[in-house]
């Protein structure tokens, strides 16, 4: 019997060590990182980006010569006849290979390479764009996470003290010294702040399956998130931030790549108004059977080369019309990076004003729950002494409950405002450093 206690004992050791060994932990930094390497997000911008250089590689290839063959079987009718002669035969096999190099194609052939080139830069691009979204992102339901916590502290002990409460009015009723209206009303408030707990507990289980997935992890994986809400200063000024962002922002380069490619593509659409010019070699081997050599009315084999020219010079004006909404292709594309610019530039102000409330709500906050602390024990103190109101204690708790709450969130939303600003500015900040 004991070695079997002591079997169970050492399996249900090795199932806790294992399964703690299995769970994780993180720092913003961490899952930051995390993110960058197995979000699915990233990895599909990593095979565009893949795609992408098989294009340059697939459009540098067609500056080279192309090789193809031709093999095929010619039954007649009859017998081919010249003057009363016969001069071929019913049946006729051939074999030919061409080697075509082409030498002008209207600037086609480079514009298509020089575009590939600028799509390989975009997918990259977007890569930077892909990851600093993503980074801003897990910095959010980082942030927002710690905040959860921060509440679900509040609301333990919002509820301590409630339950303690409750015990006062209870032990003062049952001696006659309070009406039982105080004690019903003590253990309404209890009720409440279980609610809450709940509510709140309930927030911090979605933020963390929230980060598991922006991680790249499973919803439910067993994943520690480690950090603490606090203030630090950001000297940066606003002229400062916004040339950094005009500078970084991989947005805005890939807006400033996409009127390239319409440039290119603009080009492109004018190939047509240009000759192609070409050289081919041909060679070609005939028969009267499938081995294709020769025969009565074949020559074994010939070659020939030739360079030849191709111009579509008339076309009802189809090139000039292609040409034109090319063109204003361009002038859409512009446009829009115009847009994308004063929005980029009302982001990076929009989150340095932020910061600058964030900054006085934390101070104001800090203020208030001193105040609020204080002004609850001074209430609880007064009902003790029978000569305050349960009402006043309640409100009391319930005051410092909110200015405990408004603080976590002044922090939470200032580390916000902080990482949005360097998203804005188009820079990766995992750690939420000063630069």
């Amino acid at each position: 019997m004991r070695m079997t206690q002591i079997c169970v004992f050492a399996v249900l050791t090795f199932i806790l060590t294992v399964q703690g060994a299995a769970a994780e932990t993180m720092t913003m930094k961490d899952a930051v990182e995390a993110g960058l390497k197995d979000n699915p997000s990233i990895l599909a911008a990593r095979e565009a980006l893949m795609a992408a250089d098989y294009a340059v590689k697939s459009s540098k290839a067609a500056f080279g010569p192309a090789l193809s063959t031709q093999y095929g079987y010619t039954r007649l009718d009859e017998r081919p006849t010249s003057f009363g002669r016969t001069v071929g035969s019913l049946d006729n096999w051939e074999l030919a290979f061409n080697v075509h190099q082409p030498l002008f194609t209207g600037f086609n052939l480079l514009t298509t390479y020089e575009k590939s080139l600028l799509q390989k830069e975009q997918a990259a691009s977007q890569i930077d764009n892909a990851e600093l979204q993503l980074t801003v992102a897990i910095q959010d339901a980082f942030l927002r996470l710690l905040q959860a916590r921060e509440n679900v502290r509040s609301a333990e002990d919002a509820l301590v003290r409630l339950r303690s409460q409750l015990k006062v009015n209870t032990a003062f009723y049952e001696v006659g010294l309070r009406p039982k209206l105080d004690m019903l009303q003590a253990q309404v408030d209890v009720a409440t702040a279980e609610q809450l707990l709940l509510a709140a507990q309930n927030s911090v289980d979605t933020l963390s399956a929230q980060l598991n997935t922006l991680i790249g992890r499973n919803a439910n994986a067993d994943v520690e998130y480690v950090g603490a809400l606090e203030y630090f200063p950001v000297n940066l000024s606003l002229e400062d931030c916004l040339e950094r962002a005009l500078k970084n922002r991989p947005d805005l380069t890939i807006a400033r790549q996409t009127v390239m490619v319409a440039e290119k593509d603009a080009k492109l659409a004018a190939v047509p108004y240009y000759p192609q010019v070409g050289a081919d070699f041909n060679y070609v081997r005939a028969g009267n059977d499938p081995a294709v050599n020769g025969g009565d009315d074949h020559d074994p084999s010939e070659w020939n080369a030739q360079v030849g020219m191709k111009w579509t010079f008339f076309e009802w004006g189809k090139t000039y019309y292609a040409e034109k909404s090319a063109q204003k292709n361009v002038s859409r594309v512009m446009q829009e990076y115009q847009n994308l610019e004063n929005e980029a530039t009302f982001a990076v102000k929009e989150s340095f004003l932020q910061i600058e409330e964030t900054e006085k709500r934390i101070a104001a906050a800090k203020e208030g729950l001193i105040a609020a602390k204080e002004s609850y024990r001074m209430a609880v103190a007064r009902y003790e002494a029978q000569v305050g109101t349960n009402t006043d204690v309640l409100d009391a708790q319930a005051a410092q409950t909110q200015a405990e709450a408004s603080l976590s969130l002044a922090l939470s939303a200032y580390e916000r405002a902080v990482a949005g600003l360097y998203g804005a500015m188009g820079e990766k900040n995992p750690e939420l450093l000063p630069r």
